[in-house]
């Protein structure tokens, strides 16, 4: 086939001057925003390693001027930062432990079973995240004393658990909805039972929401400050997130410790996200989109 000798292929694609505008505010947008939220984690790590007389002085370096890294030796020997996470971790481990177990259990209740008032229900568990945790401090702690359950690391656990299963409860929801119903009626032909099914072939199909789940549990119970500080008054069981708000009351406390405290506290739940991050987001948008 002979040729014309002319070009017909379609110009190149170029930007209008108002998609360009858009674009490059979109950009800007992106970058200050991003900008705003890495600062101050940048700041608090040169803060901690660096001596308080190039923090406190104005205005202060941007890079760091000398590393050190005696805060961090000072604030373990100093206090019982140890123990404090020790103590925040055996918390953390503890609700989303609970939460797993029985989440699984009421998400597939909500999910796959069929009852009077399942939908209800739901709604109920969502409505209970509106009501504030303050609340219902005191009647908790009078219930607790009257029990004699304060001071205990495992009831401390029983509580953080308790505010969070709902939102674990929905979370996992979405994802055992994502379960084809055609498979667990092929289970129940085959004779499995109920819970023979939700450990044989539901779990298996589940764990980036259990991953999810776990993530969101252990983190509130991480983060916690109201109720570990009402309900574990005793030194011996205080958590780290309120072990190192003592750190304020202490005048002589120099300002990176402070700063090397923030961190050490951080470094924890960081590093468990990172470590959980490939199943997050699959599980947190599980049931977004069904087929």
């Amino acid at each position: 086939m002979a040729t014309t000798g002319i070009d017909t292929r379609a110009p190149a694609h170029k930007l209008s001057p108002r998609r360009l505008l858009n674009r490059t505010a979109l950009y800007l947008t992106i970058a200050i925003v991003s900008f705003i939220t890495v600062f101050p984690v940048y700041w608090m790590m040169i803060s901690t390693f660096q001596p308080s007389k190039y923090i406190m002085h104005f205005p202060p370096p941007l890079l760091p001027q000398e590393l050190s890294f005696y805060q961090f030796a000072e604030l373990f020997t100093e206090h019982p930062v140890a123990r404090w996470l020790r103590n925040s971790f055996l918390i953390a481990a503890m609700t989303m432990l609970l939460c797993m177990a029985l989440s699984v259990l009421g998400a597939y209740a909500l999910s796959s079973l069929r009852w009077p008032g399942r939908n209800l229900f739901g709604l109920f568990l969502l409505v209970t995240q509106m009501l504030p945790e303050i609340l219902i401090l005191i009647p908790l702690y009078i219930i607790y004393r009257r029990l004699n359950m304060l001071n205990s690391i495992p009831s401390l656990a029983l509580i953080d658990a308790a505010f969070i299963l709902p939102i674990c409860i929905w979370i996992l929801k979405g994802v055992f909805d994502t379960v084809p119903p055609e498979v667990l009626d092929a289970s129940v032909v085959d004779g499995c039972t109920e819970l023979a099914a939700l450990w044989r072939i539901v779990l298996p199909l589940s764990a980036p929401g259990l991953s999810a789940v776990a993530v969101v549990a252990f983190f509130f119970a991480w983060n916690e400050y109201l109720y570990a500080g009402i309900m574990l008054s005793s030194g011996e069981f205080m958590p780290a997130s309120v072990g190192l708000s003592t750190l304020k009351a202490i005048a002589q406390t120099p300002v990176e410790q402070y700063m090397a405290a923030g961190l050490v506290f951080s470094v924890l739940p960081v590093a468990f996200y990172l470590a959980m991050q490939r199943y997050i987001v699959s599980g947190l948008t599980a049931g977004a989109v069904k087929g």
